[in-house]
């Protein structure tokens, strides 16, 4: 996918510690799992599929303007971590209203963010990636857990079958703008969501 290996500085330690202070306290959906543990996950993707520093940190830094502070929170990234971090989470954010702000309605959200990802440059679409496959991961992981299984779907404000859509559309995405083998073990996750419990 890319050919570059990276060398992490303390700008990557000092994102570490922010993700940490803007996240600490959020857990992953429906779960006991800190929210930290997906962006740990997702800039560790990032990394293993060639991506450098700038990309790392926008993976551990990826939700924090939509989910903690909107756009006062992306200027922040910006005077922080550079252009380059800040301009790869706001390509990710379909919403930058912030926790409490008005969003607009899912379906119409997921759309303009997918025809958005055909725009995107390789770096964000590789953060992306990462996320969405992490995410699908989580998701299937918890489906074959007897103590969860098909209860998983109740966590999204969404049907399963709604989900399973926006994933498949993902996926579709994917493997055209960023063919690879992260792109397929994302189709290959959703085709297996699509089968288990159906």
């Amino acid at each position: 996918m890319y050919e570059n290996r990276c060398h992490l500085t303390d700008r990557f330690d000092r994102a570490l510690v922010y993700a940490a202070h803007v996240h600490g306290a959020q857990v992953r959906r429906g779960t006991t799992v800190p929210y930290v543990a997906h962006l740990l996950a997702v800039a560790a993707t990032v990394l293993e599929y060639g991506g450098d520093e700038d990309m790392a940190i926008a993976g551990l830094l990826h939700d924090a303007a939509e989910d903690q502070g909107g756009a006062r929170r992306l200027d922040d990234l910006r005077h922080r971590f550079g252009n380059r971090v800040a301009d790869i989470v706001a390509d990710l954010s379909d919403n930058l209203a912030g926790r409490h702000g008005e969003k607009e309605e899912w379906r119409a959200r997921k759309e303009r963010y997918l025809a958005h990802l055909a725009t995107c440059t390789r770096d964000t679409l590789l953060v992306s990636l990462a996320d969405k496959t992490h995410n699908a991961r989580s998701i299937l992981r918890d489906l074959r857990k007897s103590e969860v299984g098909r209860a998983i779907w109740k966590r999204f404000s969404h049907s399963r079958d709604d989900q399973l859509w926006y994933y498949r559309a993902l996926a579709a995405v994917f493997r055209e703008k960023l063919p690879g083998q992260l792109a397929e073990e994302l189709a290959e996750l959703v085709d297996v969501l699509g089968r288990e419990n159906a």
